[in-house]
């Protein structure tokens, strides 16, 4: 089993997805009490937070290629960052280490393309929505993205930074979240991106029109394949070529 690397705090309320499903599917795949090998470097998330606010990229790569190296030199075979806005630096991390680094855009293309979609809408950030890094990633993997309306974008954007990290769950945010994502449906999407790790403590299947992809979950499950596969398998969940 190849030992998997958490970029995580990012928030540390989704993180704790990760370590769950990826022990869950571990579990499955060797049965009995069997559990993943991984380690987790968690960041102080109002540091990157303010980072981010104040356009300050290139500090959160400095900040997250370094946990990148320092994971795998306690011996992570394998890295994730636990976002899909900090994706914007996972390729500046795969540069500074010697080990795969799963792109959650990748793990949530794959099973897109799995299911046979091609158009999807999108939820997160507003650096995920309105930024190319995201979307471009995705467009590799075949796929037509579409997102809310401006002032439904704000909101999405403002219900995870002010309520999701830090724990808040509420009601009308998630009616809120149901009615964009109908919404995206009547734009023609086939299904809707949670594509901010904290949205699935809100957002499920039942609450939308359409299916939803929740990005953390399937980055976990993604890992915790490739963990328990050989070296080749990182090709099959990145975008064809």
């Amino acid at each position: 089993m190849r030992t998997i690397g958490l970029i995580g705090g990012l928030s540390w309320e989704s993180t704790v997805i990760y370590y769950q499903i990826i022990n869950q599917r571990v579990r499955e795949r060797l049965g009995g009490s069997h559990s993943a090998d991984s380690l987790i470097w968690s960041i102080d998330y109002a540091t990157v937070e303010n980072l981010i606010f104040a356009d300050r990229w290139d500090e959160v790569s400095t900040l997250l290629t370094d946990a990148g190296r320092k994971l795998q030199e306690l011996g992570a075979g394998l890295l994730l960052v636990c976002s899909n806005t900090f994706s914007r630096v996972s390729d500046d991390v795969e540069r500074a280490v010697n080990v795969p680094v799963l792109h959650i855009a990748d793990a949530v293309g794959a099973e897109i393309r799995a299911r046979g979609m091609r158009k999807v809408g999108l939820l997160g950030t507003r650096f995920t929505m309105e930024q190319h890094f995201y979307r471009d990633r995705l467009a590799a993997h075949g796929l037509d993205v579409v997102i809310p309306r401006r002032e439904q974008r704000e909101r999405v954007h403002r219900v995870i930074f002010d309520e999701l990290v830090r724990g808040v769950l509420r009601e009308s945010s998630r009616d809120a979240y149901a009615q964009i994502i109908d919404d995206l449906a009547d734009d023609g999407a086939e299904g809707v991106i949670l594509g901010c790790t904290e949205i699935e403590l809100l957002i499920s299947d039942k609450d939308g029109a359409i299916p939803v992809l929740p990005s953390a979950r399937l980055h976990a499950e993604a890992a915790a394949g490739l963990a328990l596969a050989d070296g080749h398998a990182l090709g099959h969940v990145r975008p064809p070529r």
